[in-house]
């Protein structure tokens, strides 16, 4: 089955400030900016290509950055039923897999790979969303008055006391 999809560089991205670090913001912005550009052409499949990026000292960033990134990627209309790949060399510091885990939390098809081989196969793969999501399977949870209501109707009573019948609440007391 042929697939259409987006491979977005790292360095399509990746932005630094005039100190050579990491600028959260223009590159969330340029994220923004190709996801955008992916749900306007109708594409529901991308990959992150992060092979090219330097092994860091410390993280790239936080959770919470991650967590915003995550959020980019909702806002420009990624949903359930499109796939993103991140494919990646190092994950030193654990970023990259907090990101797919953070994806995966707020409901969207995220997955890391080591192997762009593999990253493709599963970006080839039927989504696990074909069908209407939304629409399941109603599950009756039952409550303290259903279950006596049943109870009731079977035959069955419940004593509300936890008293055992002919006993007494007090001790007496042996001479």
């Amino acid at each position: 089955m042929p697939i259409e999809l987006q491979i977005i560089r790292a360095s399509e991205f990746v932005c630094l400030n005039t100190d050579e670090l990491l600028d959260f913001e223009a590159s969330k912005q340029a994220l923004q900016g190709l996801a955008h550009a992916c749900r306007k052409r109708g594409l529901d499949r991308a990959m992150l290509d992060l092979r090219d990026l330097p092994i860091p000292d410390k993280p790239h960033f936080t959770p919470l950055e991650l967590a915003a990134l995550v959020g980019t990627f909702r806002d420009a209309g990624f949903s359930r039923q499109q796939r993103l790949a991140v494919l990646y060399r190092y994950d030193v510091h654990g970023g990259i897999r907090n990101f797919a885990f953070f994806s995966k939390m707020r409901g969207l098809q995220v997955q890391a790979f080591r192997e762009f081989e593999a990253a493709l196969q599963w970006l080839s793969e039927e989504s696990e969303t074909t069908g209407d999501w939304r629409a399941g399977v109603r599950i009756p949870i039952a409550t303290r008055e259903a279950r006596q209501q049943s109870a009731a109707a079977r035959g069955r009573v419940r004593v509300a006391s936890a008293r055992r019948p002919g006993r007494r609440a007090s001790k007496r007391k042996r001479k």
